[in-house]
C-alpha cells in the first residue's frame, strides 16, 4: 500500500476542524470540559479495576489462598497495568507519527474499553482454575497498553497555550480527572454492595461497573477526537509544540529531563494510591465494618480532592509550581509519621485520614502534569511529557497498593507510612536537582 493510501485518521481531523468552523472556534472552556472528561472516563476504569481487586478477585480468581494472600496477588496484577503503560506509549506514538492521531485515540480508547469489558465477563476460579489469573492478567496488560496510548498532549495544550501567570490555573484542569474517577466508580459500588446480597455481587453485580465504563470510554473518544481537530491544537502541533517525536531520540536528547521529571511529582503519586486503594484494602481486611461505609467515605474524600485541586491552580499561579511541589512533598513528609495509624482508630480515624490525604493529595497532585510539560523543549514535549508521566506512574504508584498492604500487615501501620516518606524525600531530592525547573517557577 502506497503511502497516498495509507488510512490515517487525518482527513476525519480535517473534516472535524471544518465543521468546529462552521459553528465556530472550541473554547478554551470547551477545551477543559473535554479534557475533564476524558482524564474522568480514564481514572474510572483505573478505579472500578482498583477496587474489584480488594473486593472481588481475591475471592474469585484466588479462592485458595487466605484473604490477605488473595488481596496481595491481586495487587500484583493490578501492577502490571503501570508495567505495560510504557510499552503502549512506544507503540503509540509510531501510530500517531505514522496515522494521526485520531487513529491513535481511537484504538487506544477501544482497547481500554474492551480490555475494561473483557475483565467484566471473568470467568473465576471455580470456572477455569489458574487461567483466571493469567486471563485477568492479559486484560491488565491491555488496559495499561490502552493508558499509554491515550495521552493526547492536551495537558501541555492547556498549560503552554494560556498567559504564563495562568499555567498553574490551566495545569490543575486535567487532574480533576483523578478525583471524579473515583467518585463515581467508589458511588457506583457502594450502591452495588449496599443493595445486593454478597453472593450476587460476587457472581455478577461486580461486572456492571466494568460495563459502564466502556459506554464512558466512547463519550470520552468523541470529546477528545472534537479537541484534536481545533485550530489551537492544529497550530500547536504544527509547530512542534506537541509533534510526536522519536522515543529514543527523545531519551537520548532529554533523558535527564525525563528521570528528574518523573520523581518531582513522586511524593503526589505515591499518597495518591496510599489514599485510595491502599486504605480500602485495610479496611476491608482488618476492620468489622461493610465495604459500602468505607466507599462513601471515599466518595466524600473525593469530593475534599476536587476542592484541593481548583486551589492548586490558585495557589501555583501566586506562590509557584516549584515551591508548591516542595511544600506540599513536605506536607506530605510529615503526613506519613501520623496519618497511616488513623486507619486503626475507627471510623473517626479513617474519615480523618481520608480527609487529610486528599487534601494534601490534591494541592499535590493537581500541579503535577504541570511540572513535567514545563521542562521538555518544544521538539520533544508531547513525547517526553507521555514518557515521564509514565515512568512517575510506574515508580511511584504502580506497586504503592502491594508494597503498603504488605509492609502494613508484617509491621503495622507505620511501615506503610515508611513508605509513603521515601516518596516525599524523592520528590524533594528531584526538586532540588531540577534547575530548570527552578527557573521556570
Amino acid at each position: 500500500m502506497t503511502a497516498a493510501t495509507t488510512p490515517t485518521s487525518r482527513a476525519i481531523e480535517a473534516d472535524a476542524g471544518r465543521i468546529n468552523a462552521e459553528h465556530g472556534e472550541i473554547t478554551s472552556g470547551e477545551i477543559a470540559i473535554g479534557v475533564i472528561i476524558g482524564r474522568t472516563s480514564e481514572f474510572f476504569d483505573f478505579f472500578v479495576y482498583a477496587i474489584a481487586s480488594v473486593l472481588v478477585f481475591p475471592t474469585l480468581v484466588f479462592p485458595y489462598v487466605d484473604r490477605l494472600t488473595g488481596t496481595l496477588y491481586s495487587f500484583a496484577l493490578f501492577a502490571l497495568a503501570f508495567i505495560a503503560r510504557p510499552i503502549g506509549s512506544f507503540l503509540f506514538l509510531a501510530i500517531d507519527r505514522a496515522f494521526g492521531r485520531g487513529t491513535k485515540l481511537t484504538i487506544a480508547l477501544f482497547l481500554l474499553g474492551g480490555s475494561t469489558v473483557a475483565i467484566g465477563f471473568l470467568p473465576g476460579y471455580a470456572e477455569v482454575g489458574v487461567y483466571a489469573a493469567i486471563l485477568l492478567g492479559l486484560f491488565r496488560v491491555g488496559q495499561g497498553v490502552a493508558l499509554g496510548g491515550a495521552w493526547d498532549g492536551l495537558p501541555s495544550l492547556l498549560a503552554l497555550n494560556v498567559p504564563e501567570n495562568r499555567r498553574g490555573w490551566y495545569a490543575m484542569i486535567p487532574q480533576l480527572g483523578a478525583p471524579l474517577g473515583l467518585m463515581v466508580a467508589a458511588a457506583l459500588f457502594a450502591y452495588l454492595t449496599s443493595s445486593l446480597s454478597a453472593a450476587d455481587f460476587l457472581d455478577w453485580g461486580w461486572r456492571y461497573p466494568f460495563f459502564v465504563a466502556f459506554a464512558i470510554n466512547v463519550v470520552a473518544l468523541f470529546a477528545r477526537l472534537r479537541i484534536v481537530s481545533t485550530a489551537a491544537y492544529q497550530d500547536m502541533f504544527e509547530s512542534r509544540a506537541l509533534q510526536p517525536a522519536p522515543v529514543m531520540e527523545t531519551v537520548r536528547g532529554q533523558g535527564r529531563t525525563i528521570v528528574i521529571g518523573a520523581f518531582a511529582p513522586l511524593a503526589s503519586f505515591a499518597l495518591f494510591h496510599m489514599v485510595t486503594v491502599f486504605p480500602l484494602s485495610w479496611v476491608f481486611l482488618y476492620t468489622s465494618g461493610g465495604p459500602e461505609r468505607f466507599l462513601v467515605i471515599e466518595v466524600l474524600g473525593g469530593a475534599i480532592g476536587v476542592f484541593a485541586i481548583v486551589a492548586s491552580g490558585y495557589l501555583a499561579d501566586r506562590v509557584g509550581r516549584r515551591y508548591l511541589l516542595g511544600a506540599s512533598a513536605a506536607a506530605i513528609a510529615v503526613f506519613s509519621g501520623f496519618a497511616p495509624q488513623l486507619l486503626g482508630a475507627g471510623e473517626i480515624g479513617e474519615v480523618l485520614f481520608m480527609a487529610l490525604g486528599f487534601g494534601l493529595l490534591g494541592v499535590s497532585f493537581g500541579q503535577s502534569s504541570g511540572a513535567v510539560a514545563a521542562n521538555f523543549s518544544g521538539d520533544f514535549r508531547y513525547t517526553g511529557a507521555a514518557l515521564t508521566s509514565d515512568l512517575a506512574w510506574l515508580v511511584g504508584a504502580g506497586f504503592a497498593p502491594l508494597v503498603g498492604l504488605f509492609l502494613s500487615s508484617q509491621f503495622g501501620l507505620a511501615a506503610a507510612g515508611a513508605y509513603l516518606l521515601s516518596g516525599a524525600l524523592a520528590t524533594l531530592a528531584a526538586l532540588w536537582l531540577n534547575r530548570e525547573l527552578a527557573g521556570r517557577a
